[in-house]
């Protein structure tokens, strides 16, 4: 089955997250009266908002309509939009004000930890930052090795050993003056049950970074796990009671988690989000844009990442030249490759689509295949220069040896080539005459898209 017709089946099982059932709502709802106010805090609180935010959501939303004399419920979702960015303001990019600085990660096993310390060097580093890790989580066993590899993977250095935790953190500020480093990224053990402990090291570990210049700026930062909810609330408060807590990375938004959460930590504990991570990828960790945030626990999309994400991941000149061979009907399977090439740098595509307006309720329950385009690339791969310039020539012989040599069936290959036709069809439909027509007729407003 094709990813296409996978998308379609799950379609079909979808369930509503928060953003579906607010639509829902406001759709059957034809007055603002205090049940339709009841409903949407009720719906606030089942999406992870806690209750007394919720409650501070649907009072400010009651002073707006008073305000506005707005009549018609589906009048309010951009005032619910606004007033959930402005409780999420104070989340703005992190600058560290002055270089070089200490960045401390903290958090309990299990929350992505390890993962953000990578996504985070990988990120300092794609913006020419030099950065070191210290492995200071001596405590949990094979917490030096995952570093090593999220090290590897980023293509920074790390100073480790088994020793105490200021003691790793001691030594890479020496290594990070040495080979002037501009940020020291460091793990710390992902524990609470021992407060105390937990208090004492970090309180160690602050007096080292303190007194050693130029690395005296430090930040703080907090890991959750935004499909815990509550929990991470809790384990935010408990935290904060033992550190310096200055931001918060919220991991695992790529999934079912209800971004709620978000408004929550920032609303009861007044710690900004700083980061969020949406995949499991290096480049997924995305800067926190309360605006964006509010758009995307409401369904409304998130297209400004998405062109974030695009321009990062699309090469401009290919782009152009794929234009001008869409508009002469040569789109062959190199192009094809290319193109699935660059969409998956953009990270997980389900988490793309999900970016769309209205998208993120329709791809609830549905798993997208990522795999399918593994094998859509292999059977590229194992053709010809000739061949994928010219899939035409591809006769049952040459079927078989790209089948065998991509690990798949002749049938696969056979639906491959079947797509490709379809797709140059398609194109060729947009570049006749009347193309606009025929688009509109398929769903689609070219002056909508600029066209």
């Amino acid at each position: 089955m094709g990813i296409f017709s996978r998308i379609n089946k799950g379609l079909k099982k979808t369930r509503e997250n928060m953003s579906g059932a607010i639509d829902s709502m406001l759709h059957g709802k034809t007055e603002i009266d205090d049940e339709f106010y009841d409903e949407l805090e009720e719906i606030l609180v089942m999406g992870d908002v806690g209750c007394m935010t919720a409650s501070e959501i649907v009072e400010k939303l009651r002073e707006r309509v008073m305000k506005k004399h707005l009549r018609k419920p589906e009048a309010v979702k951009n005032e619910i939009k606004e007033i959930v960015a402005e409780m999420l303001e104070g989340g703005e990019e992190m600058s560290l004000i002055t270089l070089p600085s200490v960045i401390l990660v903290i958090g309990v096993n299990g929350v992505g930890k390890t993962t953000s310390i990578g996504k985070l060097a990988a990120m300092y580093k794609n913006e020419g930052k030099k950065v070191i890790l210290a492995a200071a989580d001596t405590f949990r066993a094979a917490a030096i090795e995952q570093l090593e590899e999220w090290a590897d993977r980023a293509g920074v250095e790390i100073v480790k050993h088994r020793a105490d935790p200021a003691a790793v953190i001691y030594d890479t500020i020496q290594a990070g003056k040495a080979r002037n480093a501009d940020i020291i990224i460091c793990d710390t053990a992902g524990r609470l049950h021992n407060k105390k402990n937990l208090m004492e090291e970090l309180a160690k570990i602050y007096r080292v970074i303190d007194r050693e210049l130029p690395y005296s700026d430090r930040e703080s930062l907090l890991v959750l796990d935004a499909t815990t909810g509550q929990n991470a609330v809790n384990q935010a408060k408990e935290f904060k009671n033992v550190a310096e807590i200055t931001g918060i990375i919220l991991t695992k938004l790529d999934g079912t988690a209800k971004g709620g959460v978000v408004l929550n930590i920032k609303n009861e504990l007044g710690v900004p989000v700083k980061f969020i991570g949406v995949g499991e990828k290096l480049g997924d960790l995305d800067t926190f844009h309360p605006d964006r945030m509010a758009s995307r626990i409401l369904g409304m999309g998130d297209v400004l990442s998405l062109i974030e994400k695009a321009e990062t991941a699309i090469d401009e000149k290919k782009a152009a030249e794929l234009e001008e061979k869409i508009r002469k009907n040569k789109f062959d399977l190199n192009d094809l490759l290319d193109q699935i090439t660059q969409l998956r740098k953009m990270g997980s595509i389900q988490d793309t689509l999900a970016m769309l307006p209205g998208m993120g309720k329709k791809l609830q329950g549905v798993d997208v295949d990522e795999k399918q385009f593994d094998r859509l690339q292999a059977l590229i791969r194992s053709m010809t220069p000739k061949e994928r310039e010219n899939p035409d020539i591809i006769n049952p012989s040459r079927k078989r040896r790209i089948a065998a040599g991509s690990g798949q069936k002749v049938e696969d290959v056979n639906r491959l080539l079947n797509q490709h036709k379809q797709m140059q069809k398609l194109f060729k439909q947009f570049n006749g005459k009347g193309s606009k027509k025929k688009m509109r007729r398929m769903g689609f407003d070219p002056s909508k898209l600029g066209m």
